[in-house]
């Protein structure tokens, strides 16, 4: 049974990335901050709790995932939240939250799996990056920034990991309909799906493995809100 690591999985993107490849009969491994019971109805799901901006967290959830597999065939680097707020006047330590949360998880937790990819020549690393990551927003402050950051990330991997054979794809969703847009006042065919950004990733991944999608921008079809 192949297996794949998907951070922050109890919800939003995470959740419907979980529950689209354990229908796919994956084996998955999850974490995030709190448990959602309902995890526990899907199969071939296991979960982690760890806080992923906590570097000890991370490598716990690593030996927990190396505890049930021999192999990651892929990891998504998902786990990330969003403060709204504008560089002069966010509350001091934003910056370093956003990073520690969006950028220092993954940069760790792909240490701890991309040796093995490299040995075996096959793996597929996928970084939820966003819109953010290509445009600068007003009230987006430090989580542009992080965004900015992963997607440079990304980059890099890629182009270190053409040798042996591990793909790397960076998303860039745009308003998709998850808790960061809880509370605002619009329909909700202003947004995209999260479950239409986890078929993306499963269109990506069964990709022949001579090709590689590097980057996939999505946006609801009205545009950006």
């Amino acid at each position: 049974m192949k297996s794949i690591i998907v951070t922050g999985g109890t919800k939003g993107i995470g959740r419907a990335i979980v529950e689209k490849f354990a229908q796919e009969q994956y084996q998955v491994f999850t974490c995030a901050r709190t448990e959602d019971e309902s995890l526990k109805e899907l199969s071939n799901v296991y979960f982690f709790k760890a806080d992923l901006s906590q570097r000890s967290e991370v490598i716990a959830f690593a030996d927990f995932v190396r505890q049930h597999t021999e192999n990651v065939d892929i990891l998504v680097n998902n786990t990330g939240f969003f403060i709204p707020g504008q560089i002069h006047n966010e509350e001091e330590g934003t910056l370093e939250a956003m990073i520690e949360t969006n950028v220092y998880s993954a940069y760790h937790l792909t240490r701890q799996f991309v040796n093995q990819m490299i040995a075996l020549r096959s793996g597929h690393i996928f970084n939820i990056c966003s819109t953010a990551s290509i445009t600068a927003y007003t009230n987006g402050g430090s989580y542009c920034i992080s965004k900015f950051a992963l997607l440079g990330m990304s980059k890099v991997l890629r182009e270190e990991l053409k040798p042996f054979n591990v793909r790397v794809t960076s998303i860039l969703p745009g308003a998709t309909l998850t808790n960061s847009w809880a509370g605002v006042d619009l329909p909700t065919e202003r947004f995209m799906r999260s479950e239409d950004v986890a078929e993306v990733i499963w269109t990506a991944h069964k990709m022949p493995a001579s090709t590689v999608l590097e980057e996939i921008l999505l946006r609801p079809q009205l545009g950006d809100i």
